[in-house]
């Protein structure tokens, strides 16, 4: 297992899958060990892959200070990684709370991507973020599953503040509730850091201003690549997040959730591999 240090000498790990032109890229959950991402619909066949365990997360070590598991902290974690890699310029995918940290680190350090890549991202690094009410319209396109009478109302319940987070509402996060799906999300307790989790989006994380107006030096080309089912982001915030971008291009993936590349392997990774070959 590959590692580097961080700036704060934290040891971090990274895993590597796949041949090809190699793709950094950064977990979710937030705070999630990469191993969830597997290999990404057989992104794996076209690229090599550089999967980062977040400091205190998968076979990352855990920092001394917890309060570097803010989102802003980790950005020269990132640096380090590239630099460790020996990559003038890297192409670099991001999926889900990772979207904010690879939008700071595209903002901190804009000559050193290539190719920016944001999946079903949380887009809180740019002062935006799903709504109750975005969750809940999505939630409604899946009136017809079986699992919806009994999900919605956890779901509302969950999101307004009166219950505690239900399993029945799991599968809004998925275009397809199938094996696959289930795997992925009963693993969700035991891959992610809770302590980290929480201090994630801590306050001081984002200057949404700053960052902005840091984009308008990215030259890089940006993919903001949404779930048609997915409540956060719904694909209107993703089409305002590539509004952010100098050069940016927007795609809904038909019938995806949160998760696209389980959704439908094939059509995820021709689009992710037609726009970082382009």
């Amino acid at each position: 297992m590959p590692t580097f240090t961080a700036p704060d000498g934290t040891e971090l790990a990274y895993h590597l899958r796949g041949e090809g032109e190699p793709l950094v890229v950064l977990p979710g959950g937030p705070m999630r060990a990469s191993v969830y991402l597997g290999d990404l619909g057989g992104l794996t066949g076209h690229r090599r892959l550089i999967l980062l365990d977040l400091r205190g997360t998968g076979d990352s070590a855990v920092p001394a200070d917890p309060a570097t598991y803010r989102c802003d902290h980790m950005v020269d974690d990132v640096e380090a990684l590239r630099a460790h890699m020996g990559l003038e310029q890297m192409d670099l995918l991001a999926h889900s709370a990772a979207g904010s940290l690879a939008i700071l680190y595209a903002a901190r350090y804009p000559a050193r991507v290539r190719r920016l890549a944001l999946i079903t991202p949380n887009p809180s690094a740019l002062g935006m973020r799903a709504t109750v009410d975005d969750r809940l319209a999505a939630a409604r396109l899946r009136a017809h599953e079986p699992w919806f009478e009994k999900g919605f109302p956890a779901l509302e319940a969950w999101l307004t503040g009166q219950a505690d987070f239900d399993p029945a509402l799991a599968p809004f996060y998925f275009g397809r509730w199938d094996d696959a799906a289930r795997a992925l999300d009963e693993a969700t307790e035991e891959q992610t850091n809770e302590e980290a989790e929480g201090c994630y989006f801590a306050d001081g994380a984002f200057a949404p201003d700053a960052t902005r107006a840091a984009l308008t030096a990215l030259t890089a080309p940006v993919l903001v690549h949404a779930g048609e089912l997915d409540g956060g982001p719904r694909p209107d915030l993703a089409r305002r997040t590539a509004e952010a971008f100098p050069s940016a291009e927007l795609t809904v993936q038909p019938g995806a959730g949160h998760h696209p590349w389980l959704d439908d392997p094939e059509w995820f990774v021709r689009r992710v591999v037609t726009f970082l070959d382009w």
